[in-house]
């Protein structure tokens, strides 16, 4: 598979820079040096793709899937991922959790999963206010490290676009682990016990799993038995994914496929655009709609019928299943209201899209002692929802979509491990929203395994 390499920026069928900047794109950084931004685009024009596009069409396949109700996303990783969390320990952690609570999904409702994570590329973050005040100092918010540092010094804040290179060279490294782990036998289903061995003392959940591992465990046993050893077992499909917000990352890391002749961002396999960004007559909207890869769009609790339906025909007006994705952040309590107008409405504007939750950006909220962070009692309660709401029109719930680590940190309230406002203090590592550790993550995928077997009955 070749792409063909655009050092002018010019990429057919797709908006130019200039043009997209005629847009006013929203939550873009004000570079301070345009020569410097330039030179950095014109080298990342030139690199390899970090994905390809048979994988991009792969994905678009699986999803497809999901959209006829056939089979269930589960998409998860960092808020925002930082160059210094580029280490096999982090990435491996990121990837067991996820094979874990696939695992669950897949044993327990029996459907297939699809799994891809928020990674190799959630280097940028929209930001509600572009500056920050600290004791009475005011600089620029950090945007990720895409754009700028996280330590609050003048130095640090000043968008370089240097940094763009750092995303680059990150997501390379950390895409070449990962697919060794999903391909060397890491991912290995007989490995099911091994996933957990650092686990299942200290947790409830974690002995939860145990159990349901021991039977897959018998499962496999029998099939040795039985003569039957399914490569398939020994490796699994992962895909990455990443909110495409810095425009220039985005535009110079795109590619016209050799076999089709059409574009592709090449900088992840599926993109989505946020709430922030999702304008119709917007730059970001513009220039994924331009695209070839699977696309999703973060979807809101003020969000209208007529948008979606306007959004669907901007998006995918050939109607390819899985094409695209919406992606509801309602809230808790908005969810079960103004989730089932929109699924009536594409439902019956006839175009096939897949559904998953986010349940985590719309129950955000800070303590006393001044830590961002979300309860989990909320979180399960809006995947609750989801699926009420699914249940209540007859449509497919397709998937959630999780902010959420492999490490012991304490970011969100509750769960099996009861965490509270005052255990914030203790492992709160997150560069912006609070994310599920391990336990929480665990607990949601049994919580959601159940609700897909009433959701197939």
């Amino acid at each position: 598979m070749q792409f063909a390499t655009l050092t002018a920026g010019e990429v057919p069928g797709v908006p130019s820079l200039d043009e997209l900047r005629g847009l006013k794109p929203l939550q873009q950084p004000e570079w301070p040096d345009g020569a410097v931004l330039d030179q950095v685009m014109a080298e990342l024009r030139t690199l390899p793709p970090l994905v390809f596009a048979g994988e991009c069409d792969d994905l678009t396949t699986k999803i497809g899937a999901v959209a006829r109700g056939e089979a269930f996303i589960l998409q998860g990783g960092d808020c925002a991922e930082t160059f210094a969390g580029v280490t096999a320990e982090n990435i491996r952690a990121k990837l067991r959790v996820l094979l874990q609570m696939s695992v669950v999904l897949q044993y327990a409702a029996s459907v297939p999963v699809v799994k891809i994570g928020r990674i190799a590329g959630q280097y940028a973050k929209p930001r509600s206010s572009g500056e920050e005040t600290r004791d009475g100092v005011t600089l620029p918010s950090y945007r990720g490290d895409a754009v700028n540092g996280f330590d609050f010094t003048p130095e640090s804040r000043i968008p370089d676009p240097n940094r763009l290179r750092g995303v680059y060279n990150a997501a390379a490294a950390t895409l070449n682990l990962t697919r060794a782990f999903t391909t060397g036998g890491y991912a290995d289903l007989h490995q099911v016990h091994a996933w957990n061995t650092d686990f299942v003392k200290s947790s409830p959940v974690g002995r939860r799993y145990e159990q349901l591992a021991s039977e897959i465990e018998r499962a496999l046993a029998f099939m040795r038995a039985c003569g039957a050893t399914a490569d398939e077992f020994k490796t699994v499909d992962f895909y990455a994914s990443h909110e495409a917000l810095i425009l220039e990352y985005e535009h110079a890391l795109t590619r016209i496929d050799s076999r089709t002749e059409q574009p592709y961002d090449v900088s992840g396999h599926l993109l989505w655009v946020g709430e922030r960004t999702r304008q119709l007559d917007g730059a970001h909207v513009e220039f994924l709609a331009s695209l070839s890869n699977p696309l999703g769009v973060k979807i809101g609790p003020t969000t209208t019928p007529e948008y979606i339906r306007a959004l669907i025909d901007k998006l995918n007006p050939k109607g390819i299943e899985g094409r695209l994705t919406f992606i509801t952040r309602m809230g808790a309590g908005k969810i079960r209201e103004a989730l089932p107008p929109l699924l009536e409405a594409v439902r019956d504007h006839g175009s096939p899209i897949a559904w998953v939750s986010d349940p985590m950006h719309g129950n955000t909220y800070e303590t006393p002692n001044g830590y961002k962070t979300r309860n989990f009692d909320d979180v399960m309660d809006e995947v609750q929802g989801f699926f009420d709401a699914h249940e209540q029109v007859g449509t497919w719930p397709g998937g959630v979509h999780m902010e959420l680590t492999g490490d012991d940190v304490t970011e969100c309230l509750g769960g099996g491990e009861e965490l509270v406002a005052e255990d914030l203090v203790n492992r709160y590592e997150t560069a912006c929203d609070p994310r599920l550790n391990r336990h929480q993550s665990l607990e949601l995928a049994f919580l959601v395994a159940e609700r897909l077997r009433g959701a197939q009955a």
